[in-house]
């Protein structure tokens, strides 16, 4: 099938994100970072070796990442499989962190639309709260666009009140061109959130896709009135990257993006260098890693 895609200046998208990746973040400033960014982060785990008492462990760091520095919050979204989200809504009960499933077949999605389905049923009876889906990219690179939004359509419904994060999962798209129509899809279809990858992909959150999401985002905003969230996952292993990818939300979005309804980080493997960067700030030296629980 044929499709007109929107163009994307490749040029000048890695010119900008390099530009904003060289802004210098000092002491408060950089305290104030590391305090959204951990306040935006869906802690995950998508492991076959989950086990209950993982899931629990994960929910208790969710809730108090870093009991010896009580300014630090509490993160935005617990997310495991379907199987484990009755786990974590219990463990999490009445302390405003989220509970966020994966559904629709992740990471492949190369299931029926019937299975995905009850996969997102089957999340949402469980308890949860967000459900991240991902597109049929096998669909999108026939060019088949009707059947990648029938699909996000459905599963929106299936939802119910239950918010709906759509992973396009960009190393497979190919291009510029194709993440800005994906992404625009999406949105179209009903997605409350858009999410770079799934985190299994040779590579997810760059500087440069999430600049092109977010531009589509702003420019979907802007035409419809409707504003969607934004979630980096994929590459954003350490700080540095974290507190980079504020910044292309800052200076492309606002401030007012920089909240949990808005914007959220799936980069586990950071909090534990978001939480011994901040320590630095404050004494002048690292903690040590085992200072904060892996889990």
């Amino acid at each position: 099938m044929s499709r007109r895609l929107a163009h994307v200046d490749r040029v000048g998208v890695q010119e900008r994100a390099a530009q904003l990746g060289r802004r210098s973040i000092k002491t408060t400033a950089k305290q104030q970072g590391i305090r959204i960014a951990v306040s935006v982060m869906d802690l995950t785990t998508l492991e076959g070796s989950d086990t209950v008492g993982k899931v629990r462990q994960l929910c208790a760091k969710a809730v108090c990442p870093a009991p010896s520095l009580p300014e630090i919050p509490s993160v935005a979204a617990v997310c495991v499989y379907p199987a484990l989200v009755a786990v974590a809504r219990e463990a999490l009960a009445g302390t405003g962190v989220r509970t966020a499933s994966v559904a629709t077949g992740f990471p492949a999605g190369q299931v029926s639309l019937a299975a995905k389905l009850k996969d997102t049923v089957d999340a949402v009876q469980a308890g949860a709260q967000e459900v991240d889906m991902v597109i049929s990219r096998e669909a999108f690179l026939e060019g088949d666009d009707a059947r990648v939004m029938r699909e996000i359509e459905a599963v929106k419904e299936a939802c119910g009140e239950a918010h709906l994060k759509v992973i396009i999962e960009t190393a497979e798209l190919g291009s510029y061109e194709h993440v800005r129509h994906a992404s625009m899809l999406a949105m179209e279809a009903g997605a409350d959130f858009i999410k770079t990858s799934t985190g299994k992909a040779s590579s997810g959150a760059t500087p440069e896709v999430c600049l092109v999401m977010l531009e589509a985002i702003r420019d979907y905003a802007q035409r419809s009135g409707r504003i969607v969230g934004f979630k980096a996952a994929g590459g954003v292993s350490n700080t540095k990257a974290a507190l980079h990818r504020l910044v292309l939300v800052k200076e492309t979005l606002g401030d007012e993006w920089l909240t949990p309804e808005r914007l959220r980080i799936g980069a586990s493997s950071a909090l534990n260098d978001l939480l011994m960067q901040y320590a630095k700030t404050q004494t002048g030296r690292y903690a040590r890693g085992e200072d904060f629980s892996l889990e």
